[in-house]
């Protein structure tokens, strides 16, 4: 993970140098592109309540669900987040939120009817440890990269099309279409480091979760339960939480889809499974 995260800095870092030589206003760009990633950082929990529908619920509208979620955040010496449902068959959760103090913890219906105590407890776990893992902040600074990228090619797109973008190297189309080639190829390597980094980190809210349940094979029984379930659920149910697919413990893909592994924000659920067998049986002999 820490590698990744490396390369992705290198990476830019060989790109804002580029853009330095050939006299792209990066400070421009870079400023606009800034503070989109800021509004959307300070208004996760907002904009991903609206798109998928989620309804902040107070303790007395769903004391079990608080009372849990207030256990596992006590057990980890946080403060406990708002809670949300959203009224779908999907079964599904996800934690979003920039800090602990400002942390939303969603779920579906079909998750709570479908899971048992346990394994929605284990569940919960994982997306506590998004937030205590900080991840939403790690992704954010990752994003601003990508979508720095994205803002570029648009630009320099349009400027291609109506010709010449100014520079002091960039007066004819051969140096405009050179930078937008190498904006391409860095935007591509870039979504790939990203990506990455969002599996490890998976990963690692499986894990965290697990110290916080106490119980890494209920977590397994659960994406063993969600992943055979989403199958069956129809696309136009999937659809409804499509916006929130990088937040989710496992992805609300369409059928058909079948994406890659290197193009998935998730890293595959055996996978996931598995490491999480392994850990209950360190766990269960006092092993680390």
């Amino acid at each position: 993970m820490y590698f990744t995260m490396v390369m992705l800095g290198f990476l830019y870092a060989i790109f804002a140098l580029f853009l330095f030589s050939v006299g792209m206003p990066i400070y421009f760009v870079g400023g606009i592109v800034g503070i989109m990633v800021l509004v959307q950082y300070f208004m996760s929990d907002r904009l991903i309540l609206a798109s998928t529908g989620a309804k902040q619920v107070s303790e007395s509208e769903a004391p079990e669900l608080h009372k849990m979620i207030k256990l596992l955040a006590d057990r980890y010496e946080m403060p406990m987040p708002k809670v949300a449902i959203i009224d779908t068959p999907i079964p599904n959760a996800f934690a979003t939120g920039r800090n602990p103090k400002n942390a939303l913890v969603a779920v579906t219906t079909g998750i709570q009817s479908r899971l048992n105590d346990r394994e929605l407890q284990a569940v919960i776990g994982h997306e506590l440890a998004h937030v205590a893992n900080r991840d939403m902040r790690v992704l954010a600074i990752a994003n601003f990269l990508v979508t720095l990228t994205s803002f570029l090619m648009t630009m320099l797109f349009w400027n291609m099309l109506f010709g010449g973008m100014g520079g002091r190297r960039n007066n004819n189309g051969g140096g405009v279409m050179m930078v937008y080639l190498v904006t391409l190829a860095v935007y591509f390597i870039g979504q790939l480091l990203v990506l990455a980094l969002t599996r490890y980190r998976e990963y690692g809210a499986d894990h965290t979760g697990a110290e916080i349940s106490g119980d890494p094979g209920g977590l397994a029984d659960a994406l063993e339960k969600i992943s055979g379930t989403v199958a069956n659920i129809p696309d136009k149910d999937l659809r409804k939480l499509q916006t929130a697919n990088a937040f989710l413990i496992i992805p609300a893909a369409l059928k058909g889809e079948g994406s890659m592994h290197l193009f998935s924000t998730h890293p595959p659920v055996q996978e996931r499974i598995k490491r999480l067998r392994e850990l209950e049986q360190r766990m269960k002999y006092g092993l680390s």
